[in-house]
């Protein structure tokens, strides 16, 4: 499997890597939260973009991502515009959500963007096209915030980001009971084993599913996202936890 690595941040070895999203809805309010990370221990920032009250407004955009750019220095950069169906904070027409990554890519300020999987093969495709020509990294994703597919549905869904040239592949899920964190994790585990061709992110959501958020080094999981202030999905783990515990566990292993 190959790993992959974003300003001296390697994706697929190791512990899973912290990554920290930023939900500001201007200006302020994420450079506020820059200096909100300043002393924790984390590897990536993901910039929630679809929280930011501007959004639509692309130079706007760029302008703040110059500024965090300069702000975070080396810390690598995740551009996410979530989508209202995959549990963002707003509708965007498809057209205006690849309009948008394509520019950012462009820009060079970010590191990774993040692309819907069901968003369309042929617009993803030319968003993942326009990244490997700007030397950015595609995660490519899938979120249901109502149940948990069946394991083999999983292991398909990710199977799919890969033949679409997804760099990181990720899903997240949500759990109705025990069984279906223990769904989430051995599809993991079958995909990490016998499928994956590149690092795998995958995650239950809720309290229930919070275990996966730790054991991704045992299961296959290469990253993990944990909050600063405020959470962007239900079962994030604070940051100054999540590294004590991802720290155990690969002591342990």
């Amino acid at each position: 499997m190959k790993t992959v690595t974003v300003r001296g941040v390697t994706l697929g070895e190791g512990a899973p890597k912290i990554c920290v999203p930023f939900v500001g809805r201007n200006e302020a309010e994420l450079l506020n939260e820059v200096a909100n990370v300043a002393d924790l221990d984390f590897d990536i920032i993901e910039w929630r973009v679809d929280h930011f009250e501007d959004v639509d407004k692309t130079d706007k955009v760029k302008a703040v991502a110059e500024k965090l750019r300069a702000e975070l220095g080396e810390t690598p950069i995740l551009f996410t515009f979530r989508s209202h169906k995959e549990g963002g904070v707003r509708d965007f027409a498809d057209a205006d959500y690849f309009a948008l990554n394509e520019a950012m890519i462009e820009t060079g300020l970010v590191d990774l963007v993040d692309v819907e999987l069901f968003m369309g093969d042929a617009g993803v495709k030319v968003v993942v096209a326009k990244a490997n020509a700007h030397n950015v990294k595609v995660v490519m994703c899938n979120h249901d915030f109502d149940a948990t597919p069946a394991k083999e549905e999983i292991v398909k869904r990710l199977c799919m980001m890969q033949d679409l040239g997804a760099d990181v592949c990720k899903i997240a899920v949500m759990p109705t009971s025990s069984d279906d964190v223990l769904t989430l994790l051995s599809a993991t585990n079958e995909m990490y084993k016998e499928h994956a061709k590149c690092p795998l992110v995958t995650m239950s959501m809720g309290g229930t599913g919070m275990i996966s958020r730790l054991s991704g080094e045992i299961f296959g999981s290469a990253m993990t996202f944990g909050a600063a202030t405020k959470a962007s999905a239900p079962g994030q783990v604070p940051v100054g936890e999540l590294r004590q515990v991802l720290d155990l566990l690969h002591r342990s292993l």
